[in-house]
């Protein structure tokens, strides 16, 4: 009787999304991650993770950001906006991982992906930017820091927020964040 664990089962059904990467390429994903994206094995294995993403410069920016955001030990996660790919519906989605190598982080790397669409709903028409600047509002960051952080002035997140508050019929940063989590 073999007693070994199976850990190839074990990654394909885990109940969460699970990616394997190499240059931000798609070496391997679970089922659940085919669920999530509605998509099909041939149609990620071997493929940038930009068919995942709203737009080719929100897949930029987050490659960028993972850079410059990963802790010691290679780890970094986020909320974001990403896009399935049966109808391309957008939904919001919980990133985490690590890089197996930190000083070099987009060459091998093990991701999770959460769904929250069922928590959070993408209500109002936003733009690249303003999708991250919620996410990073959503996260508790001030302008100074998401500026920092996307490589822009305070001033330009305040402009973003403003117009977020907007859409969202938001009379404060609070109620903006609370608005976003509820949507």
């Amino acid at each position: 009787m073999n007693t070994a664990p199976d850990y190839r089962s074990a990654f394909l059904l885990a109940p969460i999304g699970l990616v394997l990467s190499a240059r931000r390429q798609i070496v391997d994903c679970n089922e659940r991650v085919l669920q999530m994206f509605s998509a099909t094995r041939e149609q990620l294995v071997g493929q940038s993770f930009a068919v995942m993403y709203p737009s080719a410069a929100e897949f930029e920016r987050t490659g960028a950001r993972i850079v410059a955001s990963l802790d010691a030990q290679g780890r970094y996660a986020d909320d974001r906006v990403m896009r399935r790919l049966g109808g391309g519906d957008l939904f919001w989605c919980h990133v985490s991982g690590r890089a197996l190598d930190p000083a070099d982080p987009h060459a091998r790397g093990i991701w999770s992906f959460e769904d929250l669409s069922a928590r959070r709903q993408i209500t109002a028409e936003l733009t690249p930017r303003e999708r991250e600047i919620a996410a990073l509002l959503v996260e508790g960051q001030t302008s100074k820091l998401i500026g920092r952080r996307l490589g822009v002035s305070p001033r330009t997140v305040d402009i973003y927020r403003g117009r977020l508050m907007k859409k969202y019929a938001a009379g404060s940063t609070p109620e903006l964040i609370h608005k976003l989590l509820s949507a």
